[in-house]
């Protein structure tokens, strides 16, 4: 067995099914992953409660909402002027996309690669956020790496120090089946394994469900 596999079920094991991601629809999904960026989730998860409460979680409703007000209903999640812009540009692609259908679900259906390059076009959408909504909204099978991820590789001596977000993503491809119910809850295992154990300070190696893998043991 694979190293990142047996590492996985040691997890699993651990932890038990995540799952991930929190939202009621692909564009719910799509709207937590701009916002979640350098914060955390339980001020997204107020934001998207605001959206929700005005009834305006609709690819045309977020549209037709002038910027401010935006900004003013996701506060909560902090940087609310620029990601009300991002989500903003997001919501201009989209709605490109799904011109001739008006079907979010028809946009992601088509090719991985294009869909990726499409969300990457995007203004403030880097490769996370474009593989989280890829992998949480648009179910495509595409490993999403994060801090969490690269502090586990590293520590564990899988990866240097400078490795790029495109080599990790396709150490876990290359190793594990090209199944997205697999990415998401390995990813999903990951943050839980960064937010209990694999701290960014004061790490709990001792107690971490992996610690007979770290180098040396």
């Amino acid at each position: 067995m694979h190293r990142l596999q047996a590492i996985y079920q040691s997890l699993y094991d651990h932890f038990g099914p995540q799952h991930w991601w929190p939202g009621d629809t692909p564009l719910e999904i799509l709207v937590g992953a701009v916002l979640t960026q350098n914060t955390n989730w339980g001020n997204v998860s107020r934001a998207i409660d605001n959206l929700r409460q005005g009834n305006v979680l609709s690819l045309e409703a977020l549209l037709a909402l002038p910027a401010d007000q935006l900004a003013a209903m996701i506060r909560p999640c902090g940087y609310y002027n620029l990601k009300a812009q991002r989500l903003r540009n997001l919501l201009a692609v989209l709605e490109e996309g799904v011109a001739d259908t008006g079907s979010l679900d028809d946009f992601f259906s088509q090719d991985l690669s294009y869909v990726r390059e499409k969300l990457l076009s995007v203004k403030g959408v880097g490769p996370e956020t474009a593989d989280s909504i890829l992998l949480y909204a648009a179910a495509k099978p595409i490993f999403v790496v994060d801090a969490y991820t690269y502090r586990f590789l590293s520590r564990h001596g899988l990866v240097a120090e400078e490795t790029s977000y495109g080599e990790m993503q396709e150490l876990f491809m290359a190793a594990l089946s090209a199944e997205e119910g697999l990415y998401n809850e390995y990813h999903a295992l990951l943050v839980c394994l960064g937010k209990e154990f694999c701290k960014k300070k004061n790490p709990r190696c001792e107690k971490c469900p992996l610690q007979g893998d770290l180098p040396g043991n």
